[in-house]
């Protein structure tokens, strides 16, 4: 399947191909028409598309359809106005796996990392109490998003960011030797698990919508409650309860970014610059594989800017391959 791929696409370029839909609604205009407002993506990226049709009803999350349109751009954004669009026909030539975004590892193998860094803790009580918050969690961690959009949006993007999290702990570690090295890990590993419960997704990593508890609580505060119940079930009290609980109530920073208190102690606080750290490296990566060399991004709105793409690789081409995606072969069974 050779088509353009998401992230080399410029305003002008006009596209036509095979693209994986994470979100599709009906919508109506200013003027009372109706429109089809999409997001479709392939591996290296997703674009927000519209159809001026109102005939053309709204094709399932998680499908694959073939589109014609010209990319434009709208409000300092890049945007795909289809003109055709219509379900793979018998014959088509569609690999999924290169229009399925998932994290570069397979999510067997991250889970099996995480589980290690369990066992090689010296704490009983934090080991008890991870152990209990992943089998709270089930097989949605296998394949589970980290976010609806933004960072680690991809299917297994939540075994992703937690095990960067943890790794990035694992590293600065040594550079701070006073830092409680079992707590830092235990709270990399528990502070994003409760997205489990936050949103709904299915099952290639879409997210349709975000659930009640997502909505009314947020993963900050039901993970509180995850990390406290777990603790139940472990038969775990103490202050290691108190401080794991704070880790994720805290781990956003400050009160405009979400968290009820901000951190209060060294590896709370280490948490926080982690995980702000990994999020932002995983979505100025993605920018900078659809940016091209010399030039500055679309204004990245969760980061209210924009960003440049050095030229120090100058020589490489634009078009150099991307990184290999993982499992896809177990993957392509799901569309």
């Amino acid at each position: 399947m050779q088509q353009l791929t998401v992230a080399s696409l410029n305003r002008d370029i006009k596209f036509e191909g095979f693209l994986l839909v994470r979100a599709a609604e009906q919508r109506t205009s200013s003027n009372g028409g109706k429109y089809l407002d999409m997001t479709l993506c392939d591996t290296t990226g997703d674009i927000n598309c519209k159809m001026w049709d109102g005939t053309v009803q709204p094709p399932r999350q998680g499908s694959v359809v073939k589109v014609r349109g010209t990319v434009q751009e709208y409000n300092g954004r890049l945007q795909m106005r289809i003109e055709r669009l219509r379900n793979p026909a018998p014959g088509d030539d569609v690999d999924a796996s290169q229009l399925m975004p998932c994290a570069p590892e397979p999510p067997e193998s991250m889970l099996k990392e995480i589980h290690r860094a369990i066992d090689g803790m010296k704490t009983p009580e934090l080991q008890a109490i991870l152990r209990e918050m992943l089998l709270m969690c089930g097989d949605k961690l296998v394949y589970y998003p980290a976010a609806q959009r933004v960072h680690h949006a991809e299917r297994s993007g939540l075994l992703h960011h937690t095990l960067g999290v943890l790794r990035a702990a694992e590293a600065v570690l040594p550079l701070y030797p006073f830092l409680d090295a079992d707590l830092l890990k235990a709270g990399a590993i528990a502070h994003d698990l409760s997205k489990t419960a936050e949103f709904i997704s299915d099952e290639a990593g879409n997210v349709s919508d975000y659930s009640a508890e997502g909505q009314l609580l947020g993963h900050l505060v039901h993970g509180v409650a995850q990390v406290r119940e777990a603790a139940r079930r472990a038969n775990v009290d103490g202050e290691y309860v108190l401080l794991l609980s704070h880790m994720v109530i805290s781990h956003h920073g400050l009160p405009d970014h979400g968290s009820p208190r901000p951190p209060m102690f060294p590896e709370a606080e280490m948490l926080h610059l982690l995980d702000d750290m990994d999020a932002k490296m995983n979505e100025m990566e993605g920018v900078m594989r659809r940016t091209p060399i010399g030039a500055f991004s679309e204004k990245i709105w969760s980061l209210d800017r924009r960003l440049y793409h050095p030229r120090l690789h100058e020589e490489e081409k634009d078009d150099r391959p991307l990184p290999p995606i993982s499992s896809a072969d177990a993957y392509s069974g799901l569309l």
